[in-house]
C-alpha cells in the first residue's frame, strides 16, 4: 500500500535534499542562458547538475509517497551512495566550470560557479548526516570503503575519457596500451559494482571476494604502468605560447593527474580488500 509520508521531507535529511534539488536546478538554468559551448567540459557540467537534479528530485517523490520502501534494493544504501557521488561531481563541476569558463563579466557563469559550491556543501551535508545513522541501518555495498571506491575509481575514469582524443594516442602503441587500462579498468569496475549490487555473487562457484582482490591487484598495477607511460610518451615539449585557455596539452595534464589519482584510489582499494578478506575476516 502507498501513502503520502509527510515527514520525509520536514526532517533534516529531506530539507536538505529539497534545497539540493532548486540549487542544481538554479545551476543549469544558469547555465542554459549562456551560449552552449562545444567542449565535453561544458557537457559534464551541465550533466552533473541535470542528473543531481533529477535523482534528488526522484528520490523526494519516491520517499514521499513511500513507493521506496516498495525498491527490490538496499533503499538507504541507494540514497547514500547518490549523496557521495553527487558531492564528488558537484565538486568537480564547481572547479571545472569556473576555470574554464567564467570571466571578470561573465555574471551568469560567475553566479552558476557559486551556486555550484552551493550545491556540493548541500550534498556534503547529506552525506554526514545519512553516515550518522545508527549502525547497523548501512549495511549497503555502494555506502561501504569498497563502494566508494569502486565509484570513485569509475568517476575518475569518466574524466579520463572526457579528455581523451584520438589524436593523442593514435599510432603510440605505449598510450594505446593506457587506453585499454582506462577502458578495461573501467568496464570491469562497473560490472563488478552491478553483480554485487544484484545480489549475483551467490551464483559464483568460487569466492567472488577472491575474484575482486585478484581484480584490484591488477587494475592497480596496470594503472601504475599508465601512470608511468603515459606523460612519458605524451609530454615532448612545453605549453605551446597559442595554446590558448583550454587545449590539448592542458588535456594531456589533466589526464596524467586523474591516472595519478586513480593509480592511489586502486592501490587502497587493494590493500583494504585484502586486510578485509585476510585479516580483519579472521579477527
Amino acid at each position: 500500500m502507498v501513502y503520502v509520508n509527510i515527514k520525509s521531507i520536514t526532517q533534516p535529511v529531506g530539507i536538505i535534499r529539497i534545497m539540493a534539488a532548486i540549487l542544481t536546478c538554479m545551476c543549469f538554468s544558469l547555465v542554459a542562458t549562456v551560449k552552449p559551448d562545444s567542449s565535453p567540459y561544458w557537457g559534464w557540467c551541465m550533466f552533473t547538475w541535470v542528473f543531481c537534479f533529477f535523482f534528488t528530485l526522484l528520490i523526494l517523490i519516491l520517499e514521499f509517497t513511500t513507493v521506496s520502501t516498495k525498491m527490490p534494493f538496499a533503499w538507504e544504501d541507494f540514497t547514500a551512495a547518490f549523496a557521495i557521488l553527487s558531492s564528488v561531481l558537484c565538486l568537480c563541476a564547481s572547479i571545472m566550470y569556473p576555470t574554464f569558463y567564467a570571466c571578470n563579466t561573465c555574471y551568469r557563469q560567475i553566479g552558476a560557479s557559486v551556486v555550484s559550491w552551493m550545491c556540493f556543501g548541500v550534498y556534503v551535508a547529506e552525506v554526514v548526516l545519512t553516515r550518522l545513522r545508527p549502525s547497523g541501518q548501512d549495511n549497503g555495498f555502494l555506502s561501504t570503503p569498497p563502494g566508494i571506491m569502486k565509484m570513485l575509481e569509475s568517476f575518475l575514469a569518466c574524466l579520463i575519457f572526457l579528455s581523451l582524443e584520438s589524436a593523442q594516442y593514435s599510432g603510440n602503441p605505449a598510450l594505446n596500451w593506457c587506453v585499454a587500462v582506462y577502458s578495461l579498468c573501467f568496464i570491469f569496475g562497473i560490472a563488478i559494482i552491478l553483480i554485487t549490487l544484484g545480489n549475483l555473487t551467490v551464483y559464483f562457484p568460487f569466492s567472488f571476494e577472491n575474484v575482486a582482490i585478484v581484480y584490484n591487484v591488477l587494475a592497480a598495477t596496470m594503472y601504475i604502468t599508465a601512470m608511468v607511460i603515459w606523460p612519458l610518451y605524451s609530454f615532448h615539449n612545453k605549453r605551446p605560447v597559442n595554446c590558448g585557455r583550454l587545449c590539448s596539452w592542458d588535456k594531456l595534464v589533466l589526464i596524467t593527474v586523474m591516472t595519478v589519482f586513480n593509480s592511489i584510489v586502486y592501490i587502497l582499494d587493494s590493500i583494504y580488500s585484502i586486510l578485509r578478506v585476510f585479516v580483519f575476516r579472521n579477527e
